[in-house]
């Protein structure tokens, strides 16, 4: 007796949301988006209940890629989807699970089941720690004295706000998978990315309590309100370029959108003929981002669930040993690692990380030490998690050439045989999969080190990018879709 025959009565009566039967209209896909981004938003800004003062954001930096709000019922974002896709995919690319998705009916249904078993798994172990450990959602005495309960039961209530959390973003990310336009997880990074960005462009010091905007700096450099010393001095070159004037940070922004745009158009053309219709031709493109940015969610979320850990052992253990990690509170409140094997497994986050010259108080060697363990981190862990992707979302040359064989298209002067249409497509998926998955590590480490807007990573800023390009493309095609609606049954 298989695992698969154990589990099957579990997985098979997970909670889904239900696929339309027929085609969707336009309309209503963009209603049922509008309304899960409108619902996300709001949750995003309900505090949780019990919630004390002091706590730090155990995700900080990453926090932009993972979505959700600090201290609020979105506490864990989407964390423990990414974290369970990547235990899938580890799974999978060892051929551990045994699953075949692409043929079998019944093994998508257990895969769809166990993915959302992991979730649920990922929002204990991830939201656990968080209230129960260290201080990073500290309960708060006062509310659990008037509740009359002891300070754990308080904890037990937050913990479970926490999960109700978790479980409402996974159900959100499948309504918009299923009867919206692109994918929950994309659309909450562009909502989270956004945010930032247009608050680190408009901010002035009357709202809220964030660093005034680049705009409003702008102005306050040219009127004399805002001081940066001697423009012509090194000092006030140093402040246009990286401190308040963030002209680097504006003009790494522009360039990263430029980049991607550019890399989501470079492309080899596969020629196409349909043999159902006469004359009808196309082309099957490889981009150069053929898995296109989303791997570098999992990669990003490994460095997080990793820098999480260290954080952990750090509030746990009393001495704490000097070469595992060494930590102090920074500028914000929060205790970063700034020795240490954490230290060197963190992500490189700012131009001040690495610019030692600025004052830091680690030692060159140090630093390029830590530039170099992020770049290998990324640009190998981003072509790895591409392959990943690339073979578990059936996007493979196998299951590429099923689908194109499917859909009644072949490649002219060749035979109409799916093994040569496979042979065709191994000659260019796997080496672009490597090359693209490579390109976007590098461009994210290095958006980082030159900064962004708004304090935006780079990897947010990529994402945020490509994937509002692959949306305009989505949604573009289904207005194409319904003003021709005989193209959707040429096309299957």
């Amino acid at each position: 007796m298989s695992w698969k025959d154990t589990a099957e009565p579990v997985l098979t009566r997970m909670p889904a949301v239900q696929r339309p039967e027929g085609h969707v209209p336009f309309k209503r896909k963009l209603a049922w988006t509008a309304g899960v981004l409108v619902l996300y938003f709001f949750l995003t800004n309900v505090f949780i209940f019990g919630l004390g003062t002091g706590g730090q954001d155990v995700f900080g930096q990453f926090r932009s890629i993972l979505a959700g709000g600090q201290g609020t019922i979105m506490q864990l974002g989407i964390g423990p989807i990414v974290t369970a896709s990547i235990v899938l995919q580890l799974l999978g690319g060892a051929d551990l699970l045994g699953l075949d998705t692409q043929n079998n009916p019944r093994d998508q249904v257990l895969y769809q089941g166990l993915q959302k078993v992991l979730v649920l798994v990922m929002c204990c172990l991830t939201g656990l720690p968080m209230v129960f450990a260290g201080s990073f959602l500290p309960a708060d005495p006062g509310t659990a004295q008037a509740l009359g309960i002891p300070l754990a039961g308080l904890k037990w209530i937050m913990f479970l706000q926490i999960f109700i959390g978790g479980v409402l973003i996974l159900y959100m990310d499948e309504v918009i998978s299923k009867w919206g336009v692109g994918s929950g997880i994309g659309l909450f990074i562009i909502a989270g990315v956004s945010q930032q960005l247009i608050g680190g462009l408009i901010t002035i010091p009357a709202i809220g309590s964030q660093e005034m905007g680049l705009i409003p700096t702008w102005i306050g450099i040219a009127t004399g309100s805002v001081d940066i010393g001697p423009v012509l001095s090194a000092g006030g070159i140093e402040s246009l370029l990286f401190g308040q004037g963030e002209i680097i940070a504006l003009v790494t922004t522009v360039a990263i959108f430029v980049t991607v745009v550019y890399a989501e158009s470079v492309r080899v053309e596969i020629p196409l003929s349909n043999t159902r219709v006469k004359g009808a031709r196309g082309r099957f493109p490889v981009k150069l981002i053929y898995a296109s940015v989303l791997p570098m969610i999992l990669v990003r979320a490994l460095q997080a669930n990793l820098q999480f850990l260290g954080r952990i052992l750090q509030a746990q253990l009393t001495n704490m040993p000097a070469w595992l990690g060494v930590y102090q509170e920074g500028s914000t409140g929060v205790s970063q690692p700034v020795g240490g094997l954490f230290y060197y497994m963190a992500p490189i986050r700012n131009p001040q990380d690495w610019m030692w010259w600025l004052g830091t108080a680690q030692e060159p060697w140090q630093i390029m030490i830590r530039v170099g363990v992020d770049l290998t981190f990324m640009v190998i862990g981003g072509a790895i998690f591409a392959i990943f992707w690339v073979e578990t979302t059936d996007m493979g040359p196998e299951a590429t050439a099923q689908q194109i064989h499917n859909s009644g298209m072949e490649i002219p002067g060749f035979r109409r045989n799916v093994s040569v249409i496979e042979k065709v497509l191994e000659r260019y998926i796997p080496q672009v999969t490597v090359i693209g998955g490579a390109l976007v590590g590098l461009l994210a480490v290095l958006a980082n080190m030159m900064g962004t807007i708004g304090g935006v990573s780079g990897t947010g800023l990529l994402l945020t990018v490509s994937i509002t390009y692959k949306i305009y493309e989505e949604i573009a095609e289904e207005q194409l879709m319904e003003m021709h609606p005989m193209m959707r049954q040429m096309f299957g």
